[in-house]
C-alpha cells in the first residue's frame, strides 16, 4: 500500500512508527522508511484542509533522524515488528530490503528525502516546498481526500508536488544544476595523497591507515591503480595488465567502502568459470566479519574498509586477493 500511495516511483519500507527514539524531545515521526538507496524517508501526515505548518515541521524531523545508524535503525524496526505483532528478525529484513551483504554505516542514510500527505494543501505551502525544492531538497506532495461509494470507504490519491509528468524532468534539471556546481567547484582528479586524506576527514585516522595498507599491498601486487574523479566518489581501482587484457579487481571509495567486481570479471578471462568466481566469494567470505551472500557472484558486492583493521581480516582480504591476481596470470600464461 505504502509503496503504490505514497512512493509511486520506487520501493519503501516502513521502519518505525510514531518514532520518537531521541533525547529531549517528546515529537514523533508519523512514519520513518528507507528506500532502496538505503536513505531515509520521513512521512509526515496531516488531517486539516490545508496541511498547516507540516513541511515545516517535517524538516526538523528529517534535521532530527538524519544522523540515525544502522544499529539505530535496527532497533526501531524491532520496535515496529513488535508492535505489528511479527516475528521477523529486523537485521534480516534491513538488508535483505537493501539488498545488501552486511550492515554498512558509511553508505546508509546519507540523504533524508520527506514525503507530505494531506487532504489539501495551502498555497504558502506548496509555494515553499517548490522553493526547497530547488534548493536540492526532496519533498513530495501527496494529496490524500477519501470519500464513500456506497458502503466503500475508498481514497483518492494523487502527488501533486512535482507532478508525476514533470519528475523526471525536474530530476534531471536538479541534477545538472548539481552537476554544474560541482564542476564548478571542482573537476577533481583524486591521487594518493588526496585520497587518503579524504578517507581521514571523512571516517577515522585507523580507518586511512587501513586503505593506505591496501593501497601499499595493490601497488606490489597488482598492475596499476586507477584514480576516478568527482568531488564526492573519489576511487581507487586496483588494476592488473595481462596479455593485453586489463582486468578491474576491486574498488575502494573515499565513502569506506571496499567493491569488489564479480560483474565485471565474470566477461573475461578466468572468473569466466562461475566455480572459480565462488571460490573467490568462499575466500571474502574468510575475513571475519565479511559475509558476501550466495547470489553475489554477477554482482558488485560492499563491505566496509573499516572491516579489515583487524590484522586477521586483512590478512585474509590479501591472501582471497593474492589468489584472485594470480589466478588472472596463470589463466593468460596458459592461453598463450
Amino acid at each position: 500500500m505504502l509503496n503504490s500511495v505514497l512512493a509511486p516511483d520506487g520501493d519503501v519500507m516502513v521502519l518505525a512508527e510514531e518514532f520518537s527514539d531521541w533525547e529531549d524531545s517528546h515529537r514523533r515521526i508519523d512514519l520513518v522508511c528507507l528506500d532502496k538507496d538505503a536513505d531515509l524517508v520521513v512521512v509526515e501526515l496531516k488531517r486539516t484542509e490545508d496541511g498547516g505548518h507540516m513541511e515545516l515541521q517535517a524538516l526538523r524531523y528529517a534535521a532530527m533522524v538524519s544522523a540515525m545508524t544502522f544499529e539505530q535503525a535496527v532497533r526501531a524496526h524491532e520496535a515496529y515488528l513488535r508492535a505489528e505483532g511479527r516475528e521477523e528478525d529486523a537485521t534480516a529484513s534491513i538488508l535483505g530490503f537493501l539488498d545488501w551483504p552486511e550492515a554498512d554505516d558509511e553508505a546508509f542514510a546519507q540523504n533524508v528525502r520527506i514525503i507530505l500527505a494531506s487532504a489539501e494543501f495551502s498555497r504558502e505551502l506548496t509555494t515553499a516546498v517548490m522553493w526547497l525544492n530547488e534548493r536540492e531538497l526532496d519533498i513530495r506532495c501527496v494529496r490524500m481526500r477519501p470519500y464513500r461509494l456506497g458502503e466503500r470507504l475508498l481514497v483518492d490519491v494523487q502527488q501533486i508536488i512535482p507532478l508525476p509528468e514533470a519528475a523526471d524532468y525536474q530530476v534531471r534539471i536538479q541534477e545538472k544544476a548539481r552537476t554544474e556546481r560541482a564542476s564548478k567547484k571542482s573537476k577533481r582528479q583524486w591521487d594518493r595523497e588526496s585520497f587518503l586524506t579524504e578517507i581521514a576527514g571523512r571516517h577515522t585516522v585507523e580507518v586511512a591507515e587501513t586503505a593506505e595498507d591496501i593501497l601499499d599491498w595493490a601497488e606490489r601486487l597488482a598492475d596499476d591503480i586507477a584514480w576516478g574523479q568527482g568531488v564526492w566518489n573519489g576511487r581507487a581501482s586496483a588494476i592488473v595488465h595481462s596479455a593485453g587484457h586489463h582486468y578491474q579487481c576491486f574498488n575502494i571509495y573515499v565513502d569506506g567502502g571496499l567493491m569488489s567486481l564479480f560483474d565485471t570479471l565474470s566477461k573475461q578471462g578466468p572468473f569466466v568459470d562461475e566455480s572459480l568466481r565462488r571460490e573467490w566469494r568462499d575466500r571474502l567470505n574468510e575475513i571475519p566479519g565479511v559475509e558476501l551472500p550466495e547470489d553475489c557472484l554477477d554482482r558488485r558486492p560492499r563491505f566496509a574498509i573499516r572491516r579489515l583493521q583487524n590484522p586477521d581480516a586483512m590478512a585474509a582480504f590479501k591472501e582471497a586477493y593474492g589468489w584472485v591476481i594470480e589466478t588472472i596470470r596463470a589463466f593468460d600464461r596458459d592461453a598463450g
